[in-house]
């Protein structure tokens, strides 16, 4: 299983790394004969730091490496050659930390940007919503690369609460144009619609819309898998869901009991025209003292070193929360260990918790994990 150092560790290693190479030059210099020369572990030091490292720490090991092979000459044999060479090296690394450093700033901003069209097109759910607490979490696979095709979306209606998590195939800007096409659609049809049926309806019917209309939505790649989940009023509180071609939800029980909410296997948005018919509505109960978990293949599709796929079900089955935003805590930081600290796709979550209400008897405890 790949590990991942801590940010502390690496920055002490960079720093030493130089150093070690301006070391060993010393040693071995001292301890072999005049015509051997060993240019290059001076050189090496300043170069690398300067990727690494602060302007200042890169001119530090550079007039160490230098100042060191000039010494040479009243203890050693050393050429005014290879001083010169030492030198010219020391002033290339700070020009390369000044490329590295305008690089850096300028991928920051891009990520800035790219944080910020995110957060517009998709933003944070209300942590409220009803009798329903409520918490999401985006997180990217690489590090720099913030946009995807990744979404959710919470809203207290007059027809109970509804969410919607799906994934757009592809990446990039041509992904976040069609979340923000489905967003935009989901927010209305959401409030006007009165079956969550005719929401997903919608939603097909603004992609196929939009994908005809526009040619940055590629007739082929431009579908999306996604869960439109309604949560009524009540109490008692029951589920009602349409799933077309998603990843099923995670219902965590009151008892700590974990399951998938199965569906009969449907088409992703986009692609209703191949297979015409009704929405296919799921139902379930949704008992106080329970959480609901909608999520993305980013998730369900993660592996481990030896290949096999993380199961929300088995890692959550036995487990407790006090509130969605542990159970999404507690499932990121999992999912991350499961592969070794790096994610091969993006991943979206959103969680729903029943509290129980007050004056009502608490659950029973959750059963022991083997």
């Amino acid at each position: 299983m790949r590990t991942t150092a801590p940010w502390g560790v690496r920055a002490w290693v960079r720093a030493v790394v130089p150093a070690a190479f301006l070391l060993m030059g010393l040693l071995l210099d001292l301890f072999t004969p005049p015509p051997v020369t060993l240019t290059a572990f001076y050189c090496a030091a300043p170069l690398l730091a300067a990727p690494v490292l602060s302007f200042r720490l890169t001119a530090l090991y550079g007039a160490l490496a230098t100042g060191a092979v000039v010494a040479q000459t009243y203890w050693h044999v050393s050429s005014a050659f290879k001083s010169s060479t030492v030198a010219v090296i020391s002033v290339l690394a700070l020009v390369i930390n000044r490329i590295v450093a305008h690089r850096d700033q300028r991928v920051a901003s891009a990520t800035n940007v790219a944080e910020a069209v995110q957060r517009a097109v998709v933003p944070e759910p209300p942590g409220r919503a009803g009798a329903l607490r409520i918490s999401a979490r985006y997180r990217a696979a690489q590090r720099h690369a913030l946009i995807g095709g990744d979404m959710y979306a919470a809203r207290e209606t007059p027809h109970g609460v509804r969410m919607l998590v799906g994934d757009v195939r592809g990446k990039g800007l041509t992904a976040t144009e069609a979340v923000a096409v489905l967003l935009g659609a989901f927010r209305e049809a959401a409030e006007s619609e009165r079956r969550i049926e005719e929401v997903a309806a919608r939603l097909e019917k603004a992609l196929v819309r939009e994908r005809a209309g526009r040619a940055p939505l590629d007739p082929v790649e431009g579908f999306a898998t996604a869960v439109v989940v309604e949560v009524d009023e009540g109490p008692p509180l029951g589920i009602r869901f349409v799933n077309r071609g998603h990843p099923p939800p995670v219902l965590l029980g009151p008892d700590g009991e974990a399951r998938y909410l199965a569906a009969e296997p449907a088409l992703p948005l986009g692609l209703g025209d191949l297979l015409p018919g009704p929405e296919r509505v799921e139902r379930a109960r949704f008992p106080p003292g329970s959480q609901l978990l909608l999520y993305t293949d980013g998730l369900s599709e993660a592996r481990n070193a030896v290949g096999t796929f993380y199961d929300p079900v088995v890692r959550l089955d036995g487990r407790a929360f006090p509130g969605p935003t542990e159970l999404l805590d507690a499932v990121v930081t999992d999912v991350v260990a499961h592969c070794g600290g790096a994610l091969d796709d993006d991943m979206a979550l959103l969680a729903v918790h029943h509290p129980v209400p007050d004056g009502h008897p608490a659950p029973r405890a959750p059963r022991a994990t083997p």
